[in-house]
């Protein structure tokens, strides 16, 4: 009896760059155009969208909007990773900024070795990177920093004094990503433990893009200048000495805007034949 011999296809972990679609990369976007599917964040620039996939192939949105609105479960996006490349298909996984940088990229390798799919990791351009970049804040500088450290928010009661002393005390560069709901809790925990005045924070809101707004203050000062903004997503924060750079190096305009640049999903029911997912995401 002949059994015939499944073809298994390629999963592409692929970083997009944090807004300007410019930012790509020439092997990602390369991989875009020979894509059968493409799954992809909601910090992707929709014009990466637009100017490489194919219209033959399918696009699927499985972003996560950090508690706000819909998003897709981590387990989703494995199913759909493993259903499509085990149907022959190249799989591009789309993810804003880089591939490795808070990215749930652990989840979705386990998923390809498991099911025995090759794959590829193309990095990207991160947020930290491309937010100061177009913030005009070089992250190091001789004299006021040797070394970057990328963050997330941080809950005050896990983590311990001794490392809040740490962070505050250091001549680093600390970029916090995911953190802008917490960030009066950031700076109340930097101020408590001694963190020097000359140290400025900048707060980025979609970076590269051009609605890209940069807001800048010390940290003494941010309860009475800050305390009430609400900072749209993704917004990046960097505090440092070299955050001081940015009225001397900024080339990119400020837009004080209310307005989304990356669209907020909405929930719609897949088609009744299909029937291994729940749930599709796509863009307002």
């Amino acid at each position: 009896m002949n059994e015939t011999k499944q073809h298994i296809g390629k999963v592409i972990l692929a970083g997009a760059g944090c807004g300007d679609p410019e930012l790509i990369t020439v092997k990602a976007a390369r991989y875009l155009q020979q894509a059968d599917v493409v799954l992809t964040d909601r910090l992707v620039s929709k014009d990466i969208l637009d100017r490489y996939v194919s219209k033959d192939a399918e696009i699927i949105y499985v972003g996560k909007q950090c508690r706000r609105g819909y998003s897709t479960p981590q387990e989703s996006i494995n199913a759909y990773i493993a259903e499509y490349a085990l149907q022959g298909k190249l799989v591009v996984r789309l993810k804003g900024g880089d591939v490795s940088i808070f990215s749930n990229i652990l989840d979705e390798l386990q998923t390809v070795v498991e099911h025995n799919i090759p794959y590829e990791i193309i990095p990207g351009v991160t947020a930290a990177l491309g937010a100061a970049s177009y913030a005009g804040i070089p992250l190091t500088g001789r004299g006021l920093s040797t070394a970057v450290r990328l963050l997330t928010s941080y809950k005050s009661d896990i983590v311990k004094d001794a490392y809040w002393k740490e962070l505050s005390q250091t001549t680093d560069t600390l970029v916090f990503y995911m953190s802008s709901e917490k960030l009066g809790e950031l700076v109340s925990s930097f101020r408590q433990h001694g963190i020097s005045e000359d140290k400025l924070l900048a707060v980025v809101e979609q970076a590269t893009t051009p609605l890209q707004n940069v807001t800048i203050t010390n940290l003494y000062e941010f309860e009475e200048r800050c305390c009430k903004k609400t900072f749209l997503s993704p917004s990046l924060v960097i505090i440092g000495k070299v955050v001081a750079l940015h009225e001397r190096f900024k080339w990119f305009s400020n837009v004080r805007s209310a307005e989304h640049y990356f669209k907020p999903l909405r929930h719609i029911s897949l088609d009744s034949s299909n029937s291994n997912h729940e749930q599709k995401l796509v863009r307002c």
